[in-house]
């Protein structure tokens, strides 16, 4: 279906929008389908490729003693020539009270100084993460002397010789005060070293007021309004969107969703900000994730398009993968042929 719908126009594709939901309007879930689907269709800019900001996220097991140098030489092959500049290493978990304990990184230093010797340019950052109140009894960030200690574990792993920080704490809930006081009191930090702030951020509401709807019916923070990803996105240096875990039954609907989040994201995120998209490079077949629609080929169709159609000549862009633990063989060939443009 991607490709038949790729050669299709513009106007064909506002065509169809129209004259849809014009048929189906009582139907608010045909609607919605209708509207991914009508993203999903569009020219694919040639610009719409690597810039060479792409990123990686890294299991715990890099810094705890598991890897060895032949795992780095290894790692090394599998990033050649790709558009990965960014390795986000899990070095915590933080503590609930935002600390973060001695014993969790070892390897650290081995870790970030292997990297450097073996691939020149590559930034190894903290990836530093928790469960967040109120939705689980985790790290709150609405606390002061939480957002205090969580900044003294952001030190701590600088002084491991990391080159910047990568915050994953969820569900951050859309509005956080604290998320907010958290981000200025560590890029005070980080911008000190003259390192870099990253954050994951969540999907932004794809219709207005979405996140609402998510905390009353369920209690779930999965969205931030688009407003608040821009409040997010001028406190850091990075902002990696994760555009999976999206329920979404098909490719085609799922290219659409990440098409319409590339969007939305590029809309309010600073040209001097990173903007990554999100790629799953995991397999998982529940309720929030079909393997067979989440693949990395539908998300670098869904972020081309975006792209194409939002800020082609951006330069501060990028994909990011997650996760190098559960990544098949496909997920590679998909990155490298459909975002990087290399054999497999």
């Amino acid at each position: 279906m991607r490709g038949k719908w790729r050669g299709w126009s513009w106007w064909v594709r506002g065509a169809v929008v129209a004259l849809v939901l014009l048929v189906v309007v009582s139907s608010p879930v045909v609607v919605a389908v209708t509207y991914l689907l009508a993203q999903n269709i569009g020219e694919q800019s040639d610009q719409a490729r690597t810039r060479g900001k792409d990123a990686f996220w890294l299991g715990h097991a890099w810094v705890d003693g598991r890897k060895t140098d032949a795992d780095v030489d290894q790692l090394a092959s599998m990033l050649a020539g790709t558009g990965i500049r960014d390795l986000y290493v899990h070095t915590g978990p933080l503590e609930h009270d935002g600390s973060l304990r001695d014993d969790l990184a070892p390897r650290a230093q081995w870790f970030v100084d292997a990297v450097h010797a073996k691939l020149p340019g590559i930034r190894v950052q903290s990836w530093l993460g928790d469960v967040v109140q109120p939705e689980f009894d985790g790290l709150d960030v609405e606390s002061a002397q939480s957002r205090e200690r969580v900044v003294a574990s952001a030190r701590r792993v600088l002084a491991y010789g990391f080159d910047g920080v990568h915050y994953d704490l969820e569900p951050v809930r859309s509005g956080s005060p604290g998320f907010l006081a958290l981000l200025d009191a560590t890029k005070a930090v980080t911008s000190a070293a003259r390192v870099p702030l990253s954050v994951s951020a969540p999907v932004i509401d794809p219709l207005p007021g979405l996140h609402s709807a998510g905390l009353a019916v369920a209690d779930h923070g999965k969205w931030w309004s688009q407003a608040y990803f821009a409040k997010v996105a001028r406190r850091v240096d990075q902002v990696a969107v994760m555009s999976y875990d999206t329920a979404m039954p098909t490719e085609a609907l799922y290219s659409g969703y990440v098409a319409q989040q590339t969007e939305l994201a590029a809309e309010v995120t600073p040209h001097e900000v990173d903007l990554l998209m999100g790629a799953p490079a995991f397999w998982a077949d529940d309720p929030g994730h079909h393997g067979a629609a989440e693949t990395v080929a539908a998300a670098v169709r869904g972020i081309r398009l975006g792209l194409t159609r939002a800020d082609v000549e951006r330069e501060n862009f990028g994909v990011a993968l997650y996760v190098d633990f559960a990544a098949r063989p496909q997920d590679w060939v998909d990155y490298r042929q459909g975002w990087c443009r290399l054999p497999s």
